[in-house]
């Protein structure tokens, strides 16, 4: 049996996450189905719950790698929770676990998945309409290592897409 290729996606929780934001993520987690991928998220709400709910539909995996040491505090579309009880940490567990990273808006703690996808030199591609941090790092390296640029694309499709043939190569 080959290993499934992992995706994460990540953006803004509950408390920055608009109905945008939400229909983004949806899509991206329902793409990332239907190619088989894996799901990896955060596993709480906003973006990570919404993207979850996408691949949930398609009959997807969906993996939840939650801070808090309590498994039942996952969205209820995870269906294996990684319960860490370390914090922002998890953050890099997130990053080390996908072998792609798709971007959805985000605020700090975004950023922060951001840069440790980076400097292990995962392709990233950010939602360019979804603004924040995605838009602000769009097509551009984060510094003068040049690791992977983040590659700006117009839809979930496009973000799915471009993951999965850098992944390929």
């Amino acid at each position: 049996m080959t290993k499934r290729h992992q995706i994460l996606v990540i953006g803004h929780d509950e408390a920055g996450c608009t109905p945008v934001h939400e229909k983004m993520a949806y899509e991206t987690g329902n793409e990332i189905a239907k190619s088989g991928t894996v799901l990896i998220t955060g596993g709480l709400g906003g973006v990570m719950k919404a993207a979850s709910h996408g691949a949930h539909d398609a009959d997807g995996l969906v993996v939840g790698i939650i801070p808090q040491n309590d498994a039942s505090l996952a969205n209820e579309y995870c269906d294996i929770v990684i319960p860490t009880g370390m914090g922002h940490a998890r953050d890099f567990l997130t990053a080390l676990s996908a072998d792609g990273v798709i971007v959805i808006g985000g605020g700090s703690g975004t950023l922060t998945e951001v840069c440790a996808s980076y400097v292990h030199k995962k392709p990233i591609a950010a939602l360019k309409n979804s603004g924040d941090v995605a838009a602000k790092y769009a097509d551009q390296y984060l510094d003068h290592r040049n690791y992977v640029k983040i590659v700006g694309v117009d839809s979930p499709k496009d973000a799915v897409k471009y993951i999965l043939e850098q992944i390929s190569k």
